[in-house]
């Protein structure tokens, strides 16, 4: 009885820079993607404060209120 032993793959393989400036690029392009999406996540709540201010307490409940 033969089984074929094939590894299973998990994820991504790790990236190996090619030169060294490559890790500070990387860094960047996260720094930005995160300051991005900090200022989304910021708009986001600002929309959620003011249409709940908006929303009457007597009204139709939220669905996402408890």
């Amino acid at each position: 009885m033969s089984q074929e032993s094939v590894p299973e793959h998990t994820g991504p393989e790790p990236a190996v820079p090619a030169q060294s400036g490559a890790p500070k690029g990387l860094l960047q392009q996260m720094e930005e993607l995160m300051a991005a999406l900090n200022a989304d996540l910021s708009q986001l709540d600002a929309d959620l404060q003011s249409s709940a201010e908006r929303t009457p307490e007597n009204g139709n409940p939220s669905p996402f209120r408890s």
